[in-house]
């Protein structure tokens, strides 16, 4: 499984990010999360406004409001 956060940095990009990796432990999944930076590979992927969370190539969340934990563990779920 591949996750992917997206994101300049800001603090709801790091909050999205701990909240991904958090999501994974908990549901015992082998996955790897990349932190994606980059405004012009940000753009590529498709999301317009961060954070973004993409899960298998697919786009699960875009902006704010951020999800809560429980959101992004089914978000991250529904790809397995």
């Amino acid at each position: 499984m591949e996750i992917k956060v997206l994101g300049p940095g800001c603090a709801n990009c790091q909050t999205m990010e701990e909240m991904t990796k958090t999501a994974v432990q908990e549901l015992g999944l082998s996955a790897s999360v990349e932190k994606v930076t980059d405004i012009a590979e940000i753009a590529r992927h498709g999301i317009l406004t961060t954070p973004g969370l993409i899960v298998n190539g697919k786009i699960k969340h875009s902006g704010k409001p951020l999800p809560t934990l429980e959101k992004v563990k089914e978000l991250i779920g529904s790809e397995v």
